[in-house]
């Protein structure tokens, strides 16, 4: 009988195993790290679960000791950790971990992790020389790199130089559903390909009934029935698919397409390999996941940070640290920077009037101006509540001056249906960087500022340009104007 060693420091999780597995196999637990190495040791189990928060030892350095003990390290490990602690999951898979089980114990899904790998264990006996160092590198490669697409890019590669087929890949299904090529021997490193499973059936029939599927010949073979059209003038005969599955949960495929009609014996071999790496690539295959989906999920909330929520427009701060930036590189390369501010004509009586939600719809219309409108080098920002402000790199005042007359003109052209009569305008200032009186980002926003209050002074629903011999408005008010059109 197989014999299995079980290290974990909860009575109740001990128990709870041996119930699970003593019909089928030996079982021998213990409470400590340090027990569990010696007993490792000693005994010689076909499987060790080590749970992975233990009193005496981190989790992690009780793995990487059993990995890098010559006595150990063929045995595999699988894992016990809690959901919330995946920090701790990673780790220990980082230092040699085969495998992992997520507490509260799922009974059916312990088994089968189990069951996979000693199966695992066993196919390594049939394997030939070229087929052990195949393995081999995959494993180091997986030990030293911390990059999923790397590891799974290295594993298609060799599983094709190895067999010797057309294509190797490795395809991944995730949360909604989505299907893609995330490896592929044929297709450049990082590289993806969405799939369409209506013309894959192999590896639909793969992934809903989480079984090996070969198809010796795809010219003949029922399955292929209704792509048989698709796949008249292809080259290759057969196809392998071998299901990728993590905690009871099939997240992708390992596909291969060879150029011969596969004998049995060669498909047994061919199929025995397949599972082994499958199990390899399963692990990086989940994090490529897991590294994805945490990047969108970084990369959203990073844009919740920088974007105002209403109008998807840049908020203050970090509108301000973007102008910083580019007031810089003007300096330094000493070339043209402009401003443009926007300020939203009677605003207060749009809110009044129609309701603040017509009044946030008129908002999001000029922020949807202004974005179609910019070049995408343009840095547009909601400055306050009904102000807006563009800040243009290497534009000059004429250049400025044409966006303020483009963003004026199609504001005019915004209808908002609880506002028939109200026609939405803006007023809006232009000013250009000038290296003698300009020293900072707040100089350049406070002048632009003051060109729309003289625009507001002039009649409000018009361009100000500060400093321009020509253009909506030449003249530059003075400091008193400007202080009159803010009480104003």
């Amino acid at each position: 009988m197989r014999r299995i060693l079980v290290a974990d420091d909860e009575p109740y999780f001990q128990e709870l195993i041996r119930e699970t597995l003593e019909a089928d196999y030996s079982v021998e637990t213990t409470g400590t790290s340090r027990e569990a190495l010696t007993l490792a040791r000693t005994t010689k189990p076909d499987l060790i679960i080590l749970d992975m928060d233990m009193p005496d030892s981190r989790g992690a350095d009780s793995c990487r000791e059993l990995k890098n003990d010559p006595e150990t390290k063929s045995i595999p490990l699988i894992l016990l950790t809690r959901r919330s602690d995946r920090d701790l999951m990673i780790e220990g898979l980082y230092a040699g971990a085969d495998d992992y089980v997520c507490k509260p114990i799922h009974a059916p899904e312990l088994l089968a992790r189990i069951k996979s790998h000693l199966r695992s264990k066993e196919c390594y006996s049939d394997l030939d020389r070229d087929e052990l160092f195949l393995l081999l590198e995959l494993y180091e490669t997986i030990s030293s790199s911390r990059n999923p697409v790397k590891i799974l890019d290295t594993i298609v590669n060799k599983m094709a130089d190895v067999i010797e087929v057309e294509r190797c890949s490795i395809v991944s299904i995730d949360a909604s559903g989505e299907v893609r090529v995330r490896a592929s021997n044929d297709l450049s490193y990082g590289s993806e390909l969405t799939l369409n499973l209506a013309k894959y059936p192999e590896i639909e029939y793969a992934l809903t009934h989480r079984t090996e599927i070969v198809v010796n010949d795809i010219k003949r073979d029922p399955m292929m029935e209704h792509v048989r059209e698709d796949v008249q003038d292809l080259e290759f005969k057969s196809i392998v698919v071998v299901p990728i599955i993590r905690n009871e949960s099939v997240i992708g495929t390992f596909f291969l397409r060879t150029a011969h009609q596969l004998p049995e014996s060669e498909a047994d071999k061919v199929l025995r390999l397949c599972r082994l790496v499958a199990n390899v690539s399963a692990n990086s295959l989940e994090n490529a996941i897991l590294f994805e989906s945490l990047e969108t999920a970084r990369y959203c909330l990073e844009e919740m940070a920088e974007r105002d929520g209403l109008t998807g427009l840049l908020n203050h701060q970090t509108f301000y640290t973007r102008l910083e930036h580019e007031l810089s590189r003007a300096k330094r390369y000493d070339t043209d920077l402009s401003c443009i501010f926007v300020d939203v004509d009677d605003f207060k009586q749009v809110n009044d009037v129609h309701g603040h939600l017509a009044g946030d719809d008129v908002l999001k219309q000029i922020a949807r101006v202004m974005r179609h409108a910019a070049r995408e080098s343009d840095i547009i920002g909601r400055y306050g509540g009904d102000e807006f402000v563009v800040v243009l790199p290497q534009t000059s005042s004429d250049g400025a001056t044409d966006l303020a007359r483009r963003i004026h003109e199609q504001v005019r052209e915004i209808r908002i249906k609880p506002m028939v009569s109200h026609r939405v305008s803006i007023s809006v200032g232009v000013a250009t960087l000038d290296r003698d009186v300009i020293m900072s980002a707040d100089e350049l926003v406070q002048l632009t500022d003051g060109a729309m209050y003289g625009a507001k002074k002039l009649g409000k629903d018009q361009i100000h340009v500060l400093g321009s011999p020509h253009g909506a408005t030449a003249t530059e008010p003075s400091d008193a104007e400007v202080e009159l059109a803010r009480k104003s």
